[in-house]
């Protein structure tokens, strides 16, 4: 068994693969503090190989189980190119962070942009602008698709984001409009994040916890004039990619 452990800011995801390459074991777990302990009981009885650590808190994996780590951005080329292998680039939402990776077809990349500045352009923005418009995520996620005005929430920082959002909501405007609002502002940036890079595939991959909002989805797809190519658990990217990652290196022992 290899496995791959992807702490995140708002959740650690681990992921198990057989010497076939076949995932047979996952789990997704908030990230609190003791990261590492919980990490460490979770894998204390199954068959290790091999543990490779990515995401932020990676170090601190390293550190409790002496495993090697790679960078996110390695982890997510490699779990790309393991879900589909003529995607070219890659979106992945955070709840800090986003990134745009350029694959270059072996399982790697040659080029990345990433948005670690302010939470307007991640998840966390999502999970914000939700509670306080009193929605869950489920809701939230395809309350746009009802929207019959295309409001823009302009600010750059998740502060002054949320102000306008409040505000909004003073002016009495719909929960579907603001909704809009709040997608259009995140898949504005990514898409032009990811309009930088050229890509001749059919279909842009699209990873991390954001990718389960339909929603978003559908606001890509339209920006970036491409489809969007979303696995079964796409916030699994990273700690699958990392668990690949722990495969080849004891292929080369």
């Amino acid at each position: 068994m290899f496995w791959g452990v992807d702490v995140g800011s708002a959740y650690t995801k681990i992921s198990g693969i057989d010497e076939e390459q076949n995932i047979i074991d996952t789990t997704v777990i908030p990230t609190i503090i003791d990261q590492d302990e919980i990490v460490a009981e979770y894998l204390r009885d199954k068959k290790v190989e091999m543990v490779v650590a990515t995401g932020y808190g990676r170090y601190m994996i390293e550190k409790k189980l002496s495993c090697p780590v790679i960078s996110e951005i390695k982890a997510h080329a490699r779990g790309a190119y393991y879900h589909s292998k003529d995607i070219d680039l890659v979106i992945d939402l955070g709840g800090q962070d986003s990134k745009i990776i350029k694959l270059n077809g072996s399982g790697g990349f040659v080029d990345f942009r990433m948005n670690d500045k302010c939470a307007a352009g991640t998840g966390k923005f999502l999970e914000i602008a939700a509670d306080r418009m009193g929605l869950d995520m489920q809701e939230f996620s395809v309350m746009g698709f009802e929207a019959d005005k295309e409001l823009a929430i302009s600010s750059m920082c998740a502060v002054f984001a949320e102000s306008e959002v409040i505000s909004l909501m003073a002016k009495k405007e719909s929960g579907a409009n603001i909704c809009y609002g709040i997608h259009d502002s995140i898949a504005s940036r990514l898409s032009s994040m990811a309009s930088k890079f050229a890509t001749k595939s059919e279909y842009i991959l699209f990873s991390g916890g954001g990718a389960l909002n339909p929603f978003l989805r559908h606001l890509l797809s339209k920006k970036l004039q491409k489809k969007i190519l979303v696995s079964d658990t796409p916030q699994l990217m990273g700690s699958i990619g990392a668990a690949l990652a722990g495969y080849a290196i004891c292929q080369e022992l």
